[in-house]
This record gives C-alpha cells, sequence and structure tokens, in this order.
C-alpha cells in the first residue's frame, strides 16, 4: 500500500482570492481600504495571513509592527473563516487524480500548513472531505512543516509507512518536510510559485494532475 500525502493551499486549491479578501477586510476595519492586489499578491497569501497582514502595513509605512499584525490577525481569522470558499477553486484534475489513487488501493491525506479546524470547513464546504482518509493542519500537532513529525503523523495515521509515501507539494516547505522525513517531493508548476519551484530540486514536477499518477508510480513502483 501507498501514501500519497497532499498539501492543500496551492497544491490542491487555489484559497488565494479568500485569503487576500479576508486580509482586505481588516485594513478595512482598520478604516484604510483594500490594500492587497487578488492577482499580484497570490505568493504573498499562500504564505499565511500573518504574512497578508505584515504586507499590508508595510505599504502603510509600518514595517515591523507586529503589535498590529497580532491584533489584526482575529479579525482576518473571522473573516476568512465566514467566507472561506467565495472564490476558492479546485486545481483542474485535482480530484480526478485522488478518485484515481482511492481506487487503486493508496491512501490518500492531508498534510497543510492551514489551521486544522479552517481545512476542515475549507474540504466539507468543497464537498470533497470524505475523499481523504485524513488530515493534519498546522495546529494538529505542537509543530508544522518543515518540521517531519507532521507528515509522519499523515502518513502513519492512515496506516502507511514512510517508506511507501510521497508528498505532493507547492513551496520549499514541503521541499524541506519531505527531504527531513526522506520521502520523495512532488511539487506543482501550476500552483503560485510557478515553474520556479524548479529550483528547489525536487524528486518531480508536474504541470497538471493528469501526469501525477505516472510520476507516483516512477518514484514508488506499485507493488513492490
Amino acid at each position: 500500500m501507498r501514501t500519497i500525502v497532499f498539501d492543500l493551499d496551492g497544491t490542491l486549491a487555489d484559497t488565494s482570492g479568500d485569503l487576500i479578501a479576508a486580509a482586505n477586510f481588516s485594513f478595512e476595519h482598520m478604516g484604510v481600504g483594500a490594500l492587497l492586489d487578488p492577482e499580484a499578491d497570490q505568493l504573498t497569501a499562500f504564505h499565511g495571513g500573518r504574512a497578508m497582514l505584515r504586507l499590508g502595513l508595510e505599504r502603510l509605512g509600518r514595517a515591523g509592527d507586529e503589535d498590529e499584525v497580532d491584533r489584526l490577525f482575529p479579525h482576518f481569522l473571522q473573516a476568512y473563516g465566514d467566507r472561506i470558499d467565495v472564490f476558492t477553486t479546485l486545481y483542474d484534475g485535482a480530484m480526478e487524480a485522488v478518485a484515481r489513487f482511492r481506487a487503486a488501493g493508496d491512501r490518500v491525506t492531508i498534510c497543510t500548513n492551514k489551521p486544522e479546524g479552517l481545512a476542515e470547513t475549507l474540504l466539507q464546504r468543497l464537498g470533497i472531505r470524505g475523499e481523504f482518509d485524513h488530515l493534519i493542519g498546522a495546529d494538529t500537532l505542537p509543530v508544522r512543516k518543515p518540521d517531519p513529525a507532521p507528515l509522519r503523523a499523515a502518513i502513519e495515521n492512515v496506516g502507511g509507512s514512510v517508506e511507501r509515501a510521497v508528498l505532493i507539494g507547492d513551496t520549499n516547505t514541503d521541499r524541506e518536510c519531505a527531504a527531513n522525513l526522506g520521502i520523495p517531493v512532488v511539487l506543482v508548476t501550476f500552483g503560485p510559485s510557478g515553474d520556479a519551484v524548479s529550483a528547489l530540486n525536487p524528486d518531480a514536477l508536474i504541470g497538471h494532475y493528469d501526469e501525477l499518477d505516472a510520476v507516483v508510480d516512477r518514484l514508488i513502483p506499485r507493488g513492490q
């Protein structure tokens, strides 16, 4: 049995639109209006809520104002939780790939740096929670990726083994996490970083989920 572990944001789904909308809501709460652009600031969105808040404050000339970041963060979380699936879309072919792995008897799970509650809510809203055997979020354990503990838990909690697992992700955090655990990593080039992820020297790259089956078969041959 193989275990296919997916990252969530930027790998399975483009969540940047809802993340940026929530950050802009926080800035509007300050009375300064929207400070982030849904297109130009997409990559920052995948670095998390605090990264977006810091970027907006920097544009106000308030770089390094961590007290304000801390004050705004609860507003961001509330806004994001309320409207978590307005703009979010699944990447083309993602769930078809998941279905193929499940049909072949592989375990399919998620290891994300999104807080577990928000990840569960998003997957439920998208109607796909039942397609994954388990989920590990940023706060499921005391540590998060690139620490290997969450990835190990994601594998072992579905009865898998590290020796027969692969991580599908989109960032250096995913690459480092997989390396720290000693498993292969496949990075997607359709995420926010695009082809730039090739510089991270992953075990494989894919430009569409139609390519994933053959890549995983090469990295973890079926039946061995």
